[in-house]
């Protein structure tokens, strides 16, 4: 096992590659650190002959709540360094060679989402859900999640999951498109690994030569994507309402958006 950062942990077992977000008391949102963490464990097994899947998992009762807003300095300049890092995960887990799976329990939200979903095969527990919580605090979603979700609900949904903020139940986000399967709370632990062993059985290359067709067929964008949303939340960052729906998120309070473009 290794510990790549104090909230990640990776670790090889049988061809199984078990990437953990391990911050649960924050129920596990995310840091500079803890992104390139991630993205760093993909990236350095990408050619281990030994692993032939990967499972993406959060510890605790959550899979990711989005980026660590605890202590965030609103005066600072805008610093696109999260963002760089999410989109790193993201085109790391999309070119490993081998399936990915994205296993939720609990929340995904914000930048959570967008790990989730840059999975091959995104499977959640039944009380778990999806958040893309960014327009709450004033900014835009990121880590490719204008692609990756449009990709797998279209945009009529895609528009209103990201405007709309709402929380989305796992049996919904299968209903809809987003993820691939819902396990029972108390099964999702033994499912989750029966599905890992099934894919560590495969064919490693047809798997591989799969996942590269329907990426390069449905995820085309993903690059621009990551461009856009870069530029965009960079402005977002530097403007009234992020500073305002921060102080609300933090003082729990109704945000009071007012901004003019």
């Amino acid at each position: 096992m290794t510990t790549l950062e104090p909230g990640v942990v990776s670790i090889v077992e049988d061809g199984v590659l078990r990437v953990t977000i391990d911050r649960p008391t924050s129920m596990n949102a995310v840091r500079v650190e803890t992104l390139d963490a991630v993205a760093d464990a993909f990236e350095d097994h990408s050619v281990d002959p030994e692993v032939r899947v990967a499972v993406l998992s959060g510890a605790g009762r959550a899979f990711c709540t989005g980026a660590d807003l605890a202590g965030l300095d609103l005066y600072a300049a805008p610093s696109a360094a999260t963002i760089d890092a999410a989109n790193r995960v993201a085109d790391k887990i999309r070119s490993f060679p081998r399936p990915v799976i994205g296993a939720v329990r609990g929340p995904a939200a914000g930048v959570g989402v967008s790990l989730a979903l840059a999975c091959d095969l995104t499977v959640a527990s039944e009380s778990s859900y999806f958040l893309l919580a960014f327009t709450r605090i004033g900014l835009m979603p990121d880590g490719g999640a204008t692609a990756l979700v449009a990709a797998s609900v279209g945009r009529a949904r895609a528009m209103a999951l990201a405007l709309l903020a709402e929380r989305l139940g796992a049996a919904e986000a299968l209903r809809a498109g987003l993820i691939a399967k819902v396990y029972a709370d108390n099964e999702f632990d033994a499912e989750v690994e029966a599905l890992a062993w099934r894919l560590a059985a495969g064919p490693a290359d047809a798997f591989r030569r799969t996942k590269e067709a329907i990426n390069d067929a449905t995820l085309g964008q993903l690059d621009a994507a990551f461009e856009r949303e870069r530029a965009g939340q960079l402005e977002l960052l530097a403007a009234p309402d992020f500073a305002e729906g921060v102080d609300a998120f933090q003082n729990k309070r109704p945000a009071r958006f007012g901004s003019v473009a």
